[in-house]
């Protein structure tokens, strides 16, 4: 079980993530991005980690060895991934030494094309994002990323059901058919809860099989601004992961019978074996969902603007720009639930200041016969002292002369 201050790191971060990506439909994980700022960690210099604490909710070497953690074991219904690419042409030491201690799980090796880091995503989101966030270019020296996706069926699917089952609310004219949930199922949980920030909210949740709940939570008052929906949802699932019904639920018997702005509530004569007399039943019903989601990283209380400033120290490096984004996706319907995340930071160089001036450029044609010539060469790039040259090193092992040109293979 994770501990209290983990979860709590994480949903102070999540709610600064929400915040970034607006106040319209979206998805986000804050995980993934957490984990990432986390594994930059260990290149913070003391003002760097001051900085990363205070993003990272804890010390950030305890964060990156979380963070290692969570990758060396990853949930078995969460398949996750990183990766750290780099330009040999910039390595240094500070940055080799990071990069050695990176947790063996994590992709490492020169920068990757597009079509690689593209499958790359692919294959650590089950198919579900297809492009990386970030498009490779020439200038880029350092990329990160992480990867969290997950693909489950629910241990009992939702009833699909006409709208107007939705009705009064606006939604029921939107769409034309909803999710109903069982009633009486202890899979699937539903209450209506007293909150400190968000006022009387309804909850849902339901889990998958293998061990991913998934909770629904709405505000009685819709304008209940979205962080506190979300933060109280953050605490109630949570709570509810670890601790089955620790949230206090409200008697239906407390609220007045009729219609509520997002219930109903009805009374009748019954049979009961119930002690007291009295039976509660709450029946949810949702909409499917689903949404797709790009946002970007780079504000300074996310703690990627930190990392990369991190980055440029070790290569030292002045020169520098970073890019940070994350794709996200999930989808929500009546047999399970999807999602998935990409989250990336790239540092490239900064491309120096033109002027008007002049190019020439010549094209060379091997357009009648020439000669080439193969040579063995020992690797030279070790320094001199520690090279011990093979009696191969400048022969010439083949040549040729072409005088016959031939067509290209496709």
């Amino acid at each position: 079980m994770a501990d209290e201050r983990w979860i709590r790191a994480i949903g102070t971060y999540a709610e600064r993530l929400h915040g970034g990506a607006g106040p319209g439909h979206h998805v986000v994980s804050a995980l993934a991005a957490w984990v990432l700022v986390a594994l930059c960690a260990p290149l913070a210099d003391d003002e760097a980690r001051a900085e990363l604490a205070e993003v990272l909710g804890t010390d950030p070497t305890e964060a990156s060895h979380f963070a290692a953690a969570l990758l060396a074991a990853p949930h078995p219904l969460v398949a996750a991934g990183a990766g750290m690419w780099m330009a040999p042409a910039v390595a240094t030491p500070a940055m080799e030494e990071w990069r050695s201690g990176l947790p063996t799980m994590v992709t490492t090796g020169d920068i990757p094309s597009q079509a690689t880091l593209d499958a790359w995503a692919k294959a650590r989101t089950l198919g579900l994002i297809e492009s990386f966030p970030i498009r490779v270019t020439p200038d880029l020296i350092v990329l990160l990323a992480t990867a969290l996706a997950t693909k489950v069926s629910w241990e009992v699917p939702f009833a699909v059901v006409d709208a107007a089952a939705l009705a009064p609310s606006p939604w029921a004219t939107d769409v034309r058919r909803v999710l109903r949930a069982p009633q009486r199922d202890p899979r699937h949980r539903q209450y209506i809860a007293e909150t400190d920030r968000a006022g009387t909210v309804g909850v849902h949740l339901t889990g998958a099989r293998g061990g991913l709940l998934v909770g629904s939570v709405i505000a009685v008052d819709p304008k209940t601004p979205a962080a506190d929906v979300l933060a109280v949802a953050h605490s109630i699932v949570t709570w509810e992961a670890r601790d089955p019904r620790r949230a206090t639920s409200r008697s239906l018997f407390d609220l007045p019978l009729g219609e509520g702005s997002i219930w109903t509530i009805a009374e009748h004569e019954v049979e009961t074996t119930s002690r007291d007399g009295r039976e509660e039943v709450v029946a949810s019903v949702l909409p499917a969902w689903s949404a797709d989601t790009t946002v970007d990283l780079a504000h300074e209380d996310l703690g990627l603007p930190a990392a990369a400033r991190a980055i440029k120290k070790a290569l030292g490096l002045t020169n520098l720009t970073y890019e940070a984004k994350q794709s996200a996706v999930a989808r929500y319907n009546a047999v399970g639930f999807e999602a998935a995340a990409v989250t990336g930071l790239a540092v490239a160089m900064s491309r120096p200041s033109t002027r008007p001036g002049h190019r020439r450029e010549a094209t060379l044609r091997f357009g009648h016969p020439f000669a080439v010539i193969a040579v063995a060469h020992d690797d030279h790039r070790a320094p001199s002292s520690d090279r011990v040259p093979t009696p191969w090193d400048g022969l010439p092992v083949f040549s040729a002369w072409v005088s016959e040109p031939a067509d290209c293979d496709p």
